[in-house]
């Protein structure tokens, strides 16, 4: 059985957890259940999500998202879709919490009183079973027949804090979400349409298993990969998109979304389908020069399988050599300055040209001899770009900092450690 809850005319009396959320201009307050607020999609996040998906290829029906947590993508998603909106979850306090969400995204576009709102509904209750929830739905709302499902999200729980885990610890789990939503799935332009959202932490024979459960129940269907980034060099959302949302002829999608709320996200396709491989590009091993170009790279960018792609629209037809593919700063060498125009400087955290060569460590015993190279080079401020244990790197750069802000030179300046080698990369910023 399912708890119809409509969002049209409840109420946030009894709900506890609210908080502004910073990605929207108006500082919209959303409402959580317990806890729920650290699992919630930021709003910039979800609508960005929601305008890229091209309402015309959409079959006719609803919008439903069968575990909808706090709501605030199945609301962006109704609202830029123009659907009606069905929200299934079965904790009460978060279906509640979805149901005023609704409200209050639907007043803030003055859509309160629209069709589609008189339409949506939350149901509490198991997200699983399609052909139950639609049964509360119809009679609900007293119609002749089940409504039919234009587009199905599913943003399933998986265990938090863990840096791993299966497939099976989603829940509710993929499979069974197919086997009970798949009779009542439209048809659109290229089949139905799916958005699943998975954890950014699974690995490339992961997502391969995921095709392949895909592929049990729409054999070949259109798919492309998605992944999001709000920048830190983490990725914040993997998504597949299938179906009729599906990009034609993109195998994969990175999309950066910037700081500024009034800028466009910075979206990049193509690369290779993920049964070619995860897409990293393959280090090469070779010694630096002084005077050629270091960059050190966004780490989603190049975990999407894209980098390579991006490098080929803002450099010149060069070769460029990777000196770290993984971990928190990508590096790439090469010879002229990378085209860094409008939100593509967001995709890389450092550049610059190699001043000197220094064969040391980083450590804090020897922060006086780097200090002295950098006053060489006429540097007055230099950024440690080394991994180093957390509690050292605060307490070198600090003192790199203190020594350097007693002299007088022109230039910053960052640095970098060559991989494998006891030699430390003193680059001048461009």
């Amino acid at each position: 059985m399912h708890t119809v809850l409509i969002p049209s005319e409840v109420d946030s009396s009894s709900l506890t957890e609210s908080a502004p959320d910073n990605t929207s201009a108006e500082k919209i307050i959303f409402f959580h259940a317990e806890q729920g607020k650290p699992l919630a999609t930021p709003w910039q996040v979800a609508l960005t999500r929601s305008k890229m998906i091209n309402k015309s290829a959409l079959g006719k029906g609803i919008i439903l998202d069968c575990a909808c947590g706090s709501g605030i993508q199945l609301a962006a998603h109704a609202a830029h879709l123009q659907r009606a909106a069905l929200g299934i979850e079965l904790d009460s306090q978060r279906a509640l919490a979805s149901a005023v969400n609704l409200q209050t995204i639907a007043h803030s576009m003055d859509q309160h009183d629209s069709q589609r709102m008189n339409d949506t509904r939350v149901l509490c209750g198991d997200g699983r079973d399609g052909k139950g929830a639609l049964e509360s739905l119809q009679q609900n709302l007293e119609l002749s027949q089940m409504p039919e499902i234009a587009l199905l999200h599913l943003d399933p729980a998986r265990p938090r804090n863990s840096r791993e885990h299966g497939l099976e610890e989603m829940a509710p789990r993929l499979d069974e979400i197919f086997t009970g939503w798949k009779p009542f799935l439209s048809e659109g332009k290229r089949g139905p349409s799916l958005l699943l959202d998975l954890s950014p932490r699974l690995s490339h024979q992961q997502r391969l298993q995921v095709e392949s459960m895909v592929d049990s129940v729409w054999p070949q269907i259109g798919r492309t990969w998605v992944w999001t980034s709000r920048g830190r060099g983490r990725v914040d959302r993997l998504a597949l998109w299938l179906g009729s949302i599906s990009i034609p002829n993109v195998a994969r999608r990175y999309v950066r979304i910037p700081p500024n709320l009034q800028d466009e996200p910075l979206i990049i396709d193509g690369g290779e389908s993920i049964q070619s491989g995860d897409g990293i590009p393959q280090k090469s091993r070779r010694p630096p020069r002084k005077g050629e170009r270091v960059s050190l790279l966004d780490a989603a960018l190049v975990e999407s399988g894209l980098a390579n792609v991006w490098l080929n629209s803002v450099t010149k037809s060069e070769e460029i050599h990777w000196g770290v593919v993984g971990g928190r700063r990508p590096q790439i060498h090469h010879d002229h300055p990378l085209r860094l125009e409008g939100n593509n400087r967001l995709l890389v955290q450092a550049t610059g040209k190699i001043a000197t060569l220094a064969h040391m460590n980083l450590t804090l015993k020897e922060v006086d001899a780097l200090v002295r190279v950098a006053l060489d080079n006429d540097i007055h401020k230099l950024t440690v770009r080394v991994s180093l244990d957390p509690e050292v790197q605060p307490k070198v750069q600090g003192a790199i900092d203190r020594q350097l802000a007693r002299r007088h030179g022109k230039r910053t300046a960052f640095v970098v450690q060559q991989p494998e080698d006891e030699m430390l990369l003193l680059c001048i910023n461009e």
